[in-house]
């Protein structure tokens, strides 16, 4: 639960947390700065060659770890696509699939441990309002648990409909909440167990 850092090394595990975190947050700057599909494109191309540079294991993996978007991706073009609006769903769609294919790249290429040292150096500024350790900890554990729950709703949705034959709907949302409420208590536990936050 406390790491979604590929076991699968690949170059960009050897890069430092601070530049790949640098590296994406220019990125998603220059994703949300362009509005041509052409050049979102070349993006999201760029972004699947840095995934197959890993082999086709590790690229696999990473295009499962996207499943999640897929309800989005159709949700959005389908809106467009009503709207006779294809240039605006290109741009939309690329950018976000770009950006978010991106972000997981990240997490799947950092430990768990050079992030929150990251984030720890850039929240000491704010130390006298909130101790910049327990700033770092909770930004790095929002950031693993995203993916994370949206599996996990992935899979409670399978279920119900092999269930009943039907979409889950707003019936989804206790279980999801209580799903996370158990992650959530888990993850404080072994954090308790290893000796607090700090």
């Amino acid at each position: 639960m406390l790491t979604l850092t590929s076991p699968v090394e690949t170059p960009l595990h050897r890069l430092r947390a601070g530049l790949k975190l640098a590296a994406l947050a220019l990125f998603t700057f220059a994703l949300f700065w362009s509005v041509s599909p052409l050049w979102l494109g070349l993006a999201l191309v760029l972004v699947i060659a840095l995934y197959l540079m890993g082999g086709t294991t590790f690229a696999r993996h990473g295009a499962r770890m996207m499943r999640p978007l897929w309800p989005f991706i159709a949700v959005i073009a389908l809106w467009h696509l009503w709207q006779d609006d294809l240039y605006g769903g290109a741009v939309v769609l690329l950018r976000m699939v770009a950006a978010v294919a991106a972000a997981n790249l990240v997490t799947m290429t950092t430990r768990l441990s050079d992030m929150i040292t990251v984030l720890e150096r850039l929240a000491r500024p704010l130390s006298p309002l909130l101790p910049p350790r327990r700033l770092a900890l909770a930004l790095a554990l929002v950031i693993r648990f995203i993916p994370v729950l949206s599996e996990r709703a992935a899979q409670l949705s399978l279920a119900y409909r092999a269930r009943s034959g039907r979409a889950p709907g707003w019936r989804l949302f206790a279980p999801v909440a209580l799903a996370a409420l158990d992650d959530a208590e888990c993850v404080a536990q072994a954090l308790r167990a290893r000796g607090g936050a700090g």
